[in-house]
């Protein structure tokens, strides 16, 4: 309960600019929640134990239940696999496939960075509104001290200073938070892009040889 009032009785004292960091905050945590969904909880998926599976009905020329197995998944790799697998079911060649493949990662791989940046970007915000808040509670210090009446000078003198640390530390710690977040989410972000390429280069390599399996059966 003291940390609380503590936390409290500070915030109040670094004045209007606090808020302006708080709001910085409040809208890098929507940011991190929206990411923190899309990149870790609806893309998770094990790759390589999907990648055997599907590599196991391409060879046993079951291309429809491979279809099925992926679109069971909403990760981007899942469906970069299914439109791969359905220009394979149609009949499509080796570059339909390719083609079809990466049309589908132009459109996932903009998910999987949208609204990454604005974190480092707010990380800046906060950091300038700290130190803005900072420039004007030194500014109000000397004030004190050229112009108050000497028996508040003291008083006066404190306040500026404390709005002035208190917005300096606030807006340090929402941008040390914020740039770490901006960090993990695009480390994840280059991890699950990463993952596509291998994989789609496999598919698409697998297909490949597949058809021209088919091919030279026919011509036998």
């Amino acid at each position: 309960m003291e940390i609380l009032e503590f936390i409290i009785s500070n915030f109040k004292a670094g004045g209007v600019f606090m808020y302006a960091i708080l709001l910085v905050l409040a809208c890098g945590t929507a940011i991190i929640i929206e990411r923190t969904l899309t990149l870790f909880i609806r893309s998770r998926i094990d790759a390589r134990a999907l990648w055997k599976q599907i590599e196991k009905h391409i060879e046993n020329d079951k291309l429809i239940e491979a279809i099925n197995l992926c679109r069971g998944h909403w990760a981007p790799l899942a469906r970069v696999f299914t439109a791969g697998l359905q220009k394979a079911q149609q009949g499509g060649t080796t570059q339909e496939v390719k083609n079809g493949v990466e049309e589908v990662m132009l459109e996932v791989l903009p998910i999987l960075e949208k609204r990454i940046h604005y974190l480092y970007s707010l990380s800046n915000v906060s950091t300038l509104l700290g130190l803005l808040g900072t420039v004007v509670g030194l500014i109000r210090s000397f004030t004190a001290v050229s112009l108050a009446d000497p028996s508040q000078k003291a008083v006066l003198l404190a306040s500026g200073i404390s709005l002035a640390l208190n917005n300096t530390a606030f807006g340090l710690l929402v941008a040390i938070l914020l740039m770490l977040s901006y960090s993990v989410m695009q480390s994840r972000g280059s991890k699950l892009g990463g993952e596509m390429d291998e994989y789609s280069m496999k598919l698409i390599n697998l297909l490949s040889a597949r058809q021209g399996k088919l091919v030279n059966e026919r011509e036998r």
